[in-house]
């Protein structure tokens, strides 16, 4: 495949009056097979730490031989090109298995949020299609999956036993001490159409070899909502998860490959830690350093005791650490690079992680649509404040008129950011119109305002959608509303959101309650966690008589939004 190399534009490229010294704009880079990239590490860093996780560690070669098997495992059960394997995991050696093997049986991977309500899950795997479901045997997630089976939602299961993720005497006493947690899949209603992983790997050779093309093959299904509120699959292919993590590794110079540990906190199921932490650790030959979940002691024991040098997270986490009293500067120095994404990061979460850490926090920017990453603040040299730095190599950045999209506004006015590069998507699953109207001249239009400095750095000042970003992750206003609308007592809702200081933002709910009804917030709550994920359910309920309207009747948020501040 020829290497795809950025071609200038017509109008002057601002960003490069200033472009970090040693790092070219105007790069080529060569997309390729992400399973490729993968087998290419294994054979460079075979006797190298892979992954450590509670305690287990295994090799770069351990790894490779496990994915190899998942990968003959699957293509046994039919998976392979135009399949799609869903994948309900928390961080793990079983998701790495089950997200490169299926990628190297042809398949597509698609990343599902193990916080999800049932509801949701049967949205994402009924839209994509998806062929096979890949879990573990943890209640709390496999009782999510179960009743889906049972309905036909799910054909199959692959279920991975979780006490074969830790070391021989962990995983002894899990299987003793937290037997009330595990899930009894031979005693499941459904237990003909689940396949335990000791089954699907047992007596397979190595898995047929599969012709990929990196420009159209799709790697991944990357859920993400819209204007509607509405889940959409952004189109992922190989090429475009590939460069990601090229254009990536060219904006970080001063990583050394084959040295690095990653401290892996954010989920794999989330488009940041997918690029930022599993594909790019794996590039670089490095080990991560897995969590199951973030606990604040765990993840500070674990800086002290495994010493990362790369540590990927959103504000809350820094934030989190910078308060905490048991975060000392002595056990953070092994941290080099420090990458924040996801949600706006505060001057003063900077600021403060550094000074604690001794180390420079840089916030980068990105969407599910953009494998993530399009921008970011240089390593080296001049960062601004509040910025979201300047466009990675190869990637065009277009501030665009919000009214007329095809009008490029001036530099420092505001409109909407547009972004165009290889790691663009190709468009949304089964959706030509949302597609369609996502795109302007080629560029993606990102739904965030900002503006254009004269170094060509970048500002988000405000977002076109509703989107609440709360710890990272998405929250969709209509979709709480929704589930607030299906209790009785609920007659009008509207929810926007609030500032946060942990968060950085949190929906927040303002509700009508039908005449000759009662409902209090914590009745609310405890009726909405089987609706939506934890980060759903409004810490904020209030009350109230009259919700503010348009001139039409419809619903308003405006002024809300301006008495919340």
């Amino acid at each position: 495949m020829a290497k795809r190399k950025a071609k200038p534009a017509g109008k002057k490229l601002q960003w490069l009056k200033n472009y970090p010294e040693g790092i070219k704009w105007d790069a080529a880079f060569r997309g390729e097979a992400v399973n490729a990239m993968f087998d290419r590490s294994v054979a460079k860093y075979g006797d190298h730490a892979f992954s450590y996780f509670l305690g287990r560690e295994r090799t770069y070669r351990e790894v490779g031989a496990l994915v190899d098997k998942a990968a003959a495992g699957l293509q046994s059960l039919g998976i392979g090109k135009g399949k799609k394997v869903g994948l309900l995991l928390p961080n793990s050696v079983a998701f790495v298995m089950f997200y490169y093997g299926t990628l190297k049986a042809g398949g597509t991977v698609v990343n599902l949020n193990p916080l999800y309500s049932t509801d949701e899950l049967s949205f994402n795997i009924s839209d994509s299609e998806a062929d096979i479901v890949v879990t573990v045997d943890l209640k709390v997630l496999f009782s999510k999956l179960e009743p889906l089976i049972e309905n036909g939602t799910i054909k199959k299961a692959v279920v991975c036993p979780f006490r074969e993720e830790l070391p021989a005497l962990k995983g002894f006493l899990f299987g003793l001490l937290k037997r009330s947690e595990i899930a009894d899949i031979s005693r499941s209603p459904v237990r003909q159409s689940i396949v335990p992983l000791a089954d699907l790997i047992a007596n397979v050779s190595a898995p047929g070899p599969v012709r990929i093309n990196p420009d159209k093959d799709l790697a991944v299904l990357q859920y993400t909502g819209g204007t509607t509120g509405l889940p959409k699959g952004a189109m992922l292919s190989h090429a475009n998860l590939t460069i990601n993590v090229q254009q990536v590794r060219a904006w970080f110079p001063q990583v050394e490959e084959g040295s690095e540990k990653i401290l892996a906190v954010l989920p794999f199921f989330h488009v940041f830690a997918m690029t930022g932490i599993l594909n790019f650790g794996v590039f670089l030959g490095a080990e991560i350093i897995m969590m199951p979940r973030f606990e604040l002691k765990d993840a500070l024991k674990l800086i002290k005791t495994r010493r990362p040098t790369i540590f990927p997270g959103v504000p809350t986490l820094f934030n989190a650490i910078m308060n905490s009293p048991d975060a000392r500067a002595e056990d953070m120095n092994s941290l080099k690079h420090c990458i924040s994404g996801g949600a706006p990061l505060p001057l003063d979460v900077r600021l403060g992680f550094e000074k604690i850490a001794d180390c420079k926090l840089i916030e980068g920017y990105g969407l599910s649509e953009t494998s993530p990453v399009i921008t970011a603040n240089p390593l080296s040299g001049v960062v601004k404040e509040n910025s979201i730095g300047q466009p990675l190599p190869a990637t065009y950045i277009s501030v665009r008129d919000v009214e007329k999209p095809t009008r490029e506004m001036p530099l420092g006015e505001s409109g909407e950011i547009c972004a165009k590069g290889p790691q663009v998507m190709s468009g949304y699953w089964k959706q030509p119109g949302e597609t369609k109207a996502a795109f302007t001249d080629g560029y993606f239009r990102t739904g965030d305002v900002g503006y254009m400095d004269e170094d060509g750095f970048f500002y988000i000042v405000d977002r076109l959608k509703d989107i609440i970003i709360c710890s990272g992750y998405n929250v969709y206003p209509r979709h709480v509303e929704d589930a607030i609308y299906k209790h009785p007592s609920v007659e009008e809702v509207t929810v926007i959101g609030v500032p946060d200081d942990y968060r950085g933002e949190a929906p927040k709910a303002f509700v009508k309650i039908k005449d000759g009804k009662t409902l209090d917030a914590e009745e609310l709550r405890r009726f909405l966690k089987t609706l939506l994920s934890p980060i759903e359910v409004p810490d904020q309920i209030e009350f109230r008589d009259e919700l503010p309207k348009t001139l039409i009747g419809k619903l308003s948020k405006k002024e809300l939004r301006e008495e919340s501040g």
